[in-house]
């Protein structure tokens, strides 16, 4: 028996980049959450301590820093590529360049008719997210881009319009069927592009929208059918979308017991929110003729 290094990567957790824009008087911010790794020929590293192909992790974050400056923000998306395309240069080691983005959204404080020219008040709420792979082609060729938009924390409920019935039943089951339910959850949801040549700003606006359009105003016989419906609605109106992907935990509200109170009645109107244990659901929604990028998705947990 032989034991010998496998798969392994390394990079700078959470760089947190913030870049202010002040080409005029009405400033602009831009706050991220910065994550880079590299894969590669790096086994030296690992086994006789030779750093030679190593680029630093304190390189990687300097240069998250560096680029915020040196070729602004317009989205997380190109951002992330242009840093991934930055690493592949400088570490010749390296066959890919994984960049993480998280983005946090922050709105003027309303004072007068547009709001202040610089100062803001943090969103709350959902959070944009972004991962793009770089990776390394033959001699000569351009190397591949990955790139998976998406968003994380969600938080959705409609108070109708849902179900859940006609499940299996065993000893140990114990849930009541529901006609009429509260539906909830906290999404996280990422979708592959196909492309680069992307609005990725007005792209993210239109697929956020779509899901939330798609929950509020589609009936629900279980979470597993809406996620279904909004993928579905997100590829229909997206051709250059290969995949979204959801991780969707469900919110549960249960229906406070008032029998023990004979005057006090809860048709509905009174719920316990539970926060754990919780259902999980997960699902893919894909093209089928949609070519497969394992490498993608590598390193991108929480997703079946």
């Amino acid at each position: 028996m032989s034991i010998v290094l496998g798969p392994n990567q390394y990079g700078k957790a959470e760089n947190r980049v913030v870049r202010i824009t002040r080409d005029t008087a009405r400033h602009e911010i831009t706050d991220l959450n910065v994550s880079t790794s590299l894969r590669g020929d790096f086994a030296d590293a690992h086994v006789t301590g030779d750093q030679s192909k190593i680029l630093p992790t304190d390189t990687q974050k300097n240069t998250a820093f560096a680029y915020a400056k040196k070729h602004g923000v317009s989205s997380p998306e190109d951002y992330a590529l242009a840093l991934a395309g930055r690493f592949l240069d400088a570490t010749p080691a390296a066959t890919s360049a994984r960049i993480e983005v998280e983005q946090y959204a922050w709105d003027r404080i309303p004072v007068g008719e547009s709001g202040h020219d610089h100062a803001f008040v943090r969103r709350g709420g959902d959070t944009r997210t972004t991962v793009v792979t770089l990776e390394r082609g033959a001699e000569g060729a351009a190397p591949t881009p990955h790139v998976i938009s998406g968003l994380k924390d969600l938080v959705v409920l409609k108070s109708t319009g849902s179900e859940f019935k006609g499940y299996l039943r065993d000893e140990y089951t114990t849930l009541a069927e529901a006609d009429d339910r509260i539906l909830a959850t906290s999404l996280v949801a990422r979708w592959r592009h196909t492309s680069t040549d992307v609005d990725w700003n007005k792209t993210y606006d239109s697929v956020r929208d779509t899901l939330l359009e798609l929950f509020a105003t589609t009936y629900s016989r279980a979470l597993q059918e809406t996620l279904h419906l909004m993928g579905q609605a997100v590829l229909e109106r997206h051709p250059d979308i290969a995949e979204i992907r959801f991780s969707a935990p469900n919110k549960h509200h249960f229906l406070v017991d008032f029998s023990a109170f004979p005057d006090v009645d809860n048709h509905g109107e009174v719920f316990i929110a539970a926060d754990r244990p919780y259902g999980l659901i997960e699902a893919t929604v894909l093209r089928d003729d949609a070519p497969a990028a394992p490498e993608a998705w590598l390193a991108t947990p929480g997703f079946c």
